[in-house]
């Protein structure tokens, strides 16, 4: 088993050395390659990465589907692995995603817990990843797939500029492949909610969801998303 973990970015100069550094670290040999993705970073991202020792590719497309798409077809790993890159990683993800193939799964993700301590409201959205649904199919628990399972979906579409993860998931259900919650926690950070405040947040996601369940343009989801939030 080869994995190849594909990082999207835009402006995360504060992070990416880290995500990068967890994946070598952890992944050791099982890992094909660290893919980063930039979508036209104003900072120092695409440097940081490189001494991080990544490769780096620039996307002529911002949006992380096309972005993720970019990195897979540049990938030479058997699974594909996308993290974000405000993500700690588990320091178990070979042994887990191994032992996930072999109990016959063809994708899944993680739990996720935050990387503050913030109010019970907010621990309540990290207990919600344990189960499936609506609460659970956003990129930050990271997820895996196998390469043949990516290439019969066609990758990520790249329509979706918002709620990639969503529609990816939701495909993957639709042809009944094997999915599996890992019962362990990756770590995401809080500062979209310490920006913004929980309810704000709390507002603007149900509302993506909400419009992504009535199959309003991903173009307009995304435009009232950023509306919403800073």
């Amino acid at each position: 088993m080869r994995i190849s973990v594909i990082i999207p970015t835009r402006n995360e100069a504060t992070t990416i050395a880290q995500v990068v550094a967890d994946a070598r670290a952890f992944g050791g040999e099982h890992v094909a390659e660290v893919i980063v993705v930039d979508g036209g970073s104003t900072d120092d991202t695409v440097a940081i990465a490189r001494r991080a020792e990544a490769t780096v590719l620039n996307s002529p497309q911002s949006g992380r589907a096309a972005q993720m798409n970019m990195g897979a077809r540049h990938a030479t790993g058997d699974i594909l692995y996308f993290v974000h890159a405000d993500v700690r990683l588990h320091p178990d993800f070979v042994v887990d995603i191994h032992n996930a193939l072999v109990n016959g799964y063809s994708a899944g993700r993680y739990r996720f817990r935050f990387d503050a301590d913030l109010p019970w409201l907010l621990r309540l959205n990290s207990y919600a990843t344990r189960f499936g649904g609506a609460a659970s199919r956003g990129g930050d628990q990271t997820l895996f797939m196998k390469r043949s399972l990516f290439k019969q979906l066609n990758g990520f579409d790249e329509r979706y500029v918002i709620m990639e993860d969503f529609d990816m998931i939701r495909r993957i259900e639709a042809i009944s492949a094997p999915f599996v919650i890992i019962p362990k926690n990756v770590i995401v950070s809080a500062r979209k909610y310490q920006r913004n405040g929980w309810l704000r947040v709390q507002l603007a996601n149900l509302l993506a969801v909400m419009l992504f369940s009535c199959h309003v343009q991903p173009i307009h989801i995304a435009r009232t998303y950023k509306r919403l939030l800073r």
